[in-house]
């Protein structure tokens, strides 16, 4: 059975059995947590789950409905919830929540909030434990579809455990002869009209009083065992002092499926602790698919923690049934079909790196990932684009397309190729009824003119370019796939980066549908034709023809002096249409890395960049800054929103010594190597071991290196050289070695020819 699909018990007896590094000690769920509105440490919460698992656990900090909902400097925690949250800006969806209480009942969420201390918190993947200071001690350990939790009241205490329906509609039903909670909640957005998502809690003690209550008002009605309306809930009291465990899991289904996942997830463990082994096994033996050696130990600590946040998203969207088939409730158009779904993510963000790292790792999931890609075209129209759990359609490009292209180039062809073509022509010429992301914005403009026109088009730069590159990728598929009508389509489209090319200023700029460019540039400003960002970080995204770009910016000195500059300018910036400084401005200036902005997506395959142009060892340079400088397992430990794993998937494939500048192709451009030695132990068996001799905080720049005893001097690697494992040998040193990997055939890969 492949790891990446982890089925509850069916896999944890022998999971729970083998002998495993201990891994999991490295990671700290609380990395990111420090975060608000105004500056971004990740935008992250204390996360017990598994692996993609359909449920995360959390303990509430902010109100409900608050996107965050935990922050790091506030005091007192509300409650332990179901989560399913991928970003702060989203809020969350199917939420309910439970919060102990001793002494007089109390159900007002800023109420019932308690304080708490972070040195009386453990926050791990496999366990959450909080004292707080009233003396309640709350525990969680997750399964992939529920959790089991465990609340020790203070001796001689009234003992009180309050349901919080969150948002909007719910329904409770107590019944106490089966010590026994079950119900709905459907709160959220970009969900059909019957979405719900049922929940099933059994308790191990009896209930001594229970009642229903509303968080409207919060009006209680004692005794009442039934209620269904706008944020219902329940309460139940216990023996005073007690220790009160609750298995719950919940479905999307129906409460008999709940009930089904609760007993074949937790049916067989006694207690919470029973749970926690079980978890701590799921996530050591899926840690140790990467195993680092080194002697950092807080290297190591970031790495796993980076780790752990990029094997989060896209979440399971499927159950199993009674008789173990895969089987999913449609968030696109709340019909319940057999097969594989999943959601929790926005390609903007993840097409980067989050899922290639999954073509590495998991490429039986992701084989599946692209089926229900296509289901959800068949379901809602539109391939997704920003999935929450139904189509949100946010941010900008149509980059479905490139995880389809990146897999079917590395071999994972559990798709039909046609339907992905035709569904992605019919993105690329309409615009869908769901943000900017469904469809395209001026597709009409974009095929006519060659380019989005600004101001007629928000953001319309920006789009241009990831058009072009989402076009190249419809285009790799179709070569692939001897689909010419297709290819025929998408190659004409695939340069028209080069149509917001300004040669006066060497930016990609904002231009009218009449071709004037957009007057008073400034390449410091933000916002207009770009998104989140201004020239300085736009100008680079030209994934697909890298040296098309370096001829735009004439030639490949030309091109590295612009690459250096980056780091160079100040980090100032203008608000541009942003009216005021947004976090990803706040957070470039604190970086004080020039124009670098790594805490947002643009800019971040940038330092790749110079593998393409002859300086491949200034590459290894800031790759290894970025790591060091920008990066920790602390609460602090991002430089910008974490985004659904992507800028943890950036991290660990550049800790690796490698990035995916391309996605559609199947080439991973060459970095910096962080650790001495670590082994991956890939889904077809095999073992690719990436050795660094003299690793170290100064010997960050490769001397030499060889590929199964064969010197290597290229500045990529292949899919398939990962695939059919080996060693990567890497002799490191403290000068760079500027006579290795400048010659044109150890390039990586671009559309346009090389210029001898």
């Amino acid at each position: 059975m492949k790891l990446n699909v982890i089925v509850g018990t069916l896999l944890w007896s022998n999971l729970a059995l083998a002998q495993q590094p201990d891994l999991v000690k490295y990671v700290n769920t609380l990395q990111g947590t420090n975060s608000s509105f105004e500056l971004t440490r990740g935008n992250t919460y204390p996360t017990t789950a598994l692996p993609f698992g359909m449920n995360t656990w959390t303990p509430q900090t902010g109100k409900n409905g608050d996107g965050w909902k935990y922050q790091y400097t506030k005091k007192k925690i509300r409650g332990f919830q179901q989560a399913h949250q991928c970003s702060s800006w989203t809020n969350d969806y199917a939420v309910f929540s439970f919060m102990p209480i001793i002494g007089k009942l109390t159900v007002n969420e800023d109420d019932r909030a308690t304080g708490f201390s972070h040195a009386n918190e453990t926050a791990r993947p496999d366990y959450y434990k909080v004292k707080l200071d009233n003396g309640i001690t709350t525990e969680m350990a997750p399964t992939e579809r529920g959790a089991h939790l465990r609340f020790s009241f203070p001796k001689k205490e009234a003992s009180y455990l309050v349901l919080d329906g969150y948002t909007k509609m719910s329904l409770v039903k107590i019944i106490p002869e089966e010590r026994k909670i079950i119900g709905y909640v459907n709160n959220g957005h970009y969900k059909t009209a019957n979405f719900r998502n049922y929940f099933v809690a059994v308790f191990d003690k009896p209930f001594v009083a229970y009642g229903t209550w509303e968080n409207r008002k919060n009006t209680v009605q004692a005794t009442a065992a039934n209620a269904e309306g706008e944020g219902v809930g329940a309460y139940i009291q216990f023996k005073a002092g007690e220790q009160v465990q609750v298995k719950v899991a919940s479905s999307y289904i129906s409460t008999e499926q709940a009930e089904l996942n609760l007993q074949r997830e937790l049916g067989a463990f006694k207690n919470l602790d029973d749970t926690r082994k079980a978890a701590a096994a799921v996530w050591n033996k899926y840690l140790s698919r990467v195993l680092v050696e080194d002697t950092s130990e807080v290297n190591k600590a970031t790495f796993y923690s980076c780790f752990f946040r990029a094997s989060l998203f896209s979440r399971q969207f499927f159950e199993y049934d009674k008789n173990g088939q895969p089987y999913y409730y449609s968030p696109y158009d709340g019909k319940i079909y057999y097969g594989y779904m999943y959601t929790d993510t926005g390609f903007w963000d993840t097409f980067r790196a989050q899922f290639p790292l999954n073509t590495i790792l998991h490429p039986t999931m992701h084989g599946r990932y692209m089926q229900a890609l296509l289901a959800a075209k068949e379901q809602c129209g539109w391939l997704p684009a920003w999935s929450f759990p139904g189509e949100g359609g946010s941010m900008i490009g149509n980059h479905a397309i490139s995880l389809l292209t990146d897999a079917w180039v590395k071999g994972i062809r559990t798709f039909d190729p046609e339907k992905a073509l035709a569904a992605y022509l019919y993105e690329a010429t309409n615009k869908g009824p769901w943000g900017p992301a469904n469809g395209r914005h001026g597709w009409k403009e974009y095929y006519q003119l060659g380019y989005v026109p600004y101001p007629e088009y928000g953001e319309a730069t920006a789009k241009t370019l990831e058009y072009a590159y989402d076009d190249f990728c419809g285009y790799q598929l179709a070569n692939e796939v001897k689909a010419p009508f297709y290819a025929g389509i998408f190659a004409k489209q695939m340069y028209n980066y080069r149509n917001v090319f300004d040669s006066t200023t060497g930016f990609m700029r904002g231009r009218n549908s009449k071709g004037q460019w957009l007057a008073d540039f400034d390449p410091t400003e933000w916002g207009g034709p770009y998104t989140e960002g201004c020239a300085w970080h736009w100008v680079w995204s030209v994934f697909h023809d890298v040296q098309g770009l370096i001829n735009l910016l004439g030639g490949e000195q030309h091109f590295t002096a612009k690459l250096d500059s980056v780091f160079t300018r100040p980090n100032t910036f203008k608000v541009g249409t942003y009216g005021r400084p947004i976090h990803e401005m706040t957070e470039m200036a604190m970086a004080n890395m020039g124009q670098y902005a790594h805490g947002n997506q643009p800019i971040q395959h940038m330092i790749y960049l110079y593998n393409y142009a002859g300086e491949p060892w200034k590459a290894q340079y800031h790759a290894r800054e970025v790591m060091r400088r920008l990066y920790n397992a602390t609460e602090d430990g991002y430089p910008g929103d974490e985004d659904q794993g992507q800028t943890s998937s950036w991290y660990v494939l550049s800790a690796l010594g490698f990035y995916s500048v391309c996605p559609g192709t199947d080439q991973y451009v060459l970095g910096s190597p962080l650790f001495q030695k670590v082994t991956i132990t890939l889904e077809n068996g095999k073992q690719l071991t990436i050795k660094a001799n003299g690793n170290s905080g100064e010997n960050v720049y490769i001397q030499q290196a060889t590929l199964n005893g064969v010197p290597y001097t290229k500045n990529y690697i292949t899919h398939a050289d990962i695939l059919n494992g080996g060693v990567w040998e890497f002799t490191m040193g403290n000068n760079p070695n500027t006579a290795r990997g400048i010659s044109h055939t150890d390039k990586p890969f671009s559309l346009s020819a090389i210029k001898q």
